[in-house]
């Protein structure tokens, strides 16, 4: 049995944030159903590309889930949907303030029904604050933070962040974190628990060494000028002759050493601290008269925090992850899969199969099962996942 096997999760977020948290979830047990609007579905959905006919971040990140269509505008589909707030452990929903609450679906409304409940929302902003209203996405949330302000690149050619930081480790991982602990307390108390997820506000605990430096001396970091973002030749990405790109990081003294060895820098420059631009500009021009193999082959016998960047390919295809097994679970069909996304649950703790494909649910496929008649003979039975989720 895995640690949220018999809990019931009602997912009405679109997107990233929510339904990464809920896959997390549904990873470890948990029985997720998709409230989905009827005809569309979610935004998701929609997103090329497209693999078997179904938007592949779609597949890849409501796997193992079920999906319930309901209009939650019409009072006949309350009346649907009531048996199942009722029933359920976990409700997440990624709409602005006060949405729900104008569907009739707030805290305060779902409590009355199932005072038990774990309701975490999911928002840019968060619940109250000027901002709390104001439209935004990951890009913004890095923004107002100064998390982007940190590394941007010149104002010639300002560099978008490859990852989506605010969604996923400011949304989706703070949201399950807070659910697994509301979950615990509720266990102890018997009480159900609000959530106030801000994507923005959980960026902060990735800013805490420019936070400790602008608060303790004034000095606030600036655009590539920090031990981590540039501003000294041991924390830097050098150009390769042939184009690839050395991400350099021996910080340390014994690291530095061995890197300043293996490259051959001149023992004028090994002291970085007495000129760093003249320092990196020697290592630049060493590291960029040899291809990327030169160098691959050079820091693999240093062993001084060095490594040639990736593409994303070469990232998924590199033995040390395959032998690690984490493309080796599917997402899809049997007929039309693809590699599952993976996710930090481990794999002691993971409910959906590693041997066969999972699929994500085609629009209100679960709808009969989740009837009321239905879904109260589930509920007495004691039955939790469908048997052909299993």
């Amino acid at each position: 049995m895995q640690p949220l096997s018999g809990r019931l999760v009602l997912d009405f977020s679109t997107l990233l944030p929510g339904p990464m948290a809920t896959l997390l979830l549904a990873e470890a047990g948990a029985e997720v159903v998709k409230i989905e609007r009827p005809v569309t579905g979610e935004d998701m959905r929609a997103y090329a590309p497209r693999f078997g006919g179904e938007s592949v971040s779609f597949i890849l990140l409501n796997r193992g889930k079920r999906s319930v269509t309901l209009d939650l505008k019409d009072p006949a589909d309350h009346v649907r949907l009531r048996p199942l707030l009722e029933r359920a452990d976990v409700l997440v929903e990624q709409f602005r303030p006060g949405v729900m609450t104008r569907l009739g679906l707030g805290y305060d409304a779902v409590t009355a029904i199932n005072p038990r409940i774990v309701y975490c929302s999911i928002t840019g902003y968060g619940q109250t604050g000027p901002k709390r209203d104001r439209a935004g996405h990951d890009l913004n949330y890095q923004a107002d933070t100064g998390m982007l302000g940190l590394s941007h690149g010149g104002p010639d050619h300002p560099v978008v962040p490859p990852a989506l930081v605010a969604d996923i480790a400011g949304g989706a991982y703070p949201a399950v974190i807070n659910i697994l602990l509301a979950l615990t307390e509720r266990d102890r108390t018997g009480h159900g628990r609000y959530l106030d997820v801000s994507m923005a506000d959980n960026l902060f605990p990735f800013l805490y060494w420019s936070l400790g430096q602008g608060l303790a001396t004034g000095g606030w970091p600036g655009n590539g000028d920090a031990l981590l973002t540039g501003g000294t030749p041991r924390y830097r990405m050098y150009p390769t002759a042939d184009g690839r790109i050395v991400a350099a990081a021996p910080i340390e003294d014994r690291f530095w050493t061995k890197f300043c060895d293996a490259v051959g820098l001149d023992p004028a420059f090994h002291d970085d601290g007495l000129d760093p631009a003249a320092t990196a500009c020697a290592v630049a021009s060493l590291i960029t008269a040899q291809p990327s193999e030169h160098w691959r082959a050079v820091f693999d016998r240093a062993d001084c925090c060095c490594t040639i960047v990736a593409t994303p390919q070469e990232g998924a295809s590199d033995p040390h992850f395959r032998a690690r097994g984490l493309f080796d679970r599917r997402a899809g069909t049997v007929a039309a899969n693809v590699t599952a996304v993976p996710v930090p649950i481990d794999n002691a703790f993971r409910a959906l199969p590693s041997t066969n494909p999972v699929p994500a649910p085609s629009l209100g496929e679960g709808n009969e099962d989740y009837e009321p008649p239905a879904l109260q003979e589930r509920g007495r039975l004691g039955l939790g996942r469908s048997p052909d989720r299993d």
